[in-house]
């Protein structure tokens, strides 16, 4: 079964038609959507703010729900000035700046995180014209990054987030294949001549609404 998280670049976008489902997990409750041959997950359901997403409780959803290969679609700033908002990324790595949560609490596990190559290149294949490779820096949020911050952070990464990393890791925890899009919607803090804000971030996701629910029409066809 193939999952797919979205964030704020799904909150104007057209969806496919869905049956809304509440999944209890040892780490609480989650909702997911089930569509024809995927669930869908909103990663801000409740409208939480970043730093307060219950990511093992919306992970072990769904692994519950049997997803099996999962997709997720980010918004991001851009690190680099090759990379200019509008632009597609589909990243091959990430790192993070800060803890990462964890469903091994109680022994000791060791696994080796990764995007999957495999599900990269099938995503790569069905957005050609996506940005294939890059990495994502994962930041822990609410608030956008210092100028200083994006500065030492252009020099690590490409793009950068407050989601991914999470989401990547307990995937790989449960064993779940994992890859993301991500929506490049504005330049980091000190990148540009804009005053950054969620606002901007917000305008960006409307203007390109109907491009993300296109991606997802084609990934939920291309992948399920």
């Amino acid at each position: 079964m193939l999952g797919i998280i979205g964030g704020t670049s799904l909150l104007f976008s057209d969806l496919p038609p869905a049956s809304l489902e509440t999944i209890a997990t040892p780490y609480g409750s989650a909702n997911v959507h089930r569509s024809d041959g995927a669930i869908l997950l909103l990663r801000h359901q409740r409208g939480l703010p970043p730093h307060r997403i219950n990511v093992r409780a919306q992970l072990a959803a769904l692994a519950i729900a049997g997803v099996d290969r999962l997709i997720a679609i980010g918004s991001v700033g851009s690190l680099s000035p090759a990379i200019s908002p509008g632009i597609l990324l589909i990243p091959t790595d990430y790192l993070t700046i800060g803890r990462i949560p964890t469903i091994h609490d109680h022994a000791i596990v060791h696994i080796r995180p990764e995007i999957s190559p495999e599900l990269a290149s099938a995503l790569s294949r069905l957005i050609p014209e996506a940005r294939y490779g890059g990495i994502y820096i994962q930041t822990q949020g609410p608030r956008i990054e210092t100028v200083a911050e994006v500065r030492m952070l252009s020099r690590l990464g490409d793009v950068v987030g407050m989601t991914l990393a999470n989401e990547a890791t307990l995937a790989n925890e449960l064993g779940i294949p994992f890859a993301a899009i991500c929506t490049v919607d504005n330049c980091a803090n000190g990148l540009a001549e804009e005053v950054l804000s969620y606002e901007h971030i917000l305008d960006i996701s409307r203007r390109y609404c109907d491009r993300t629910a296109s991606i997802i029409h084609r990934i939920m066809e291309g992948l399920r």
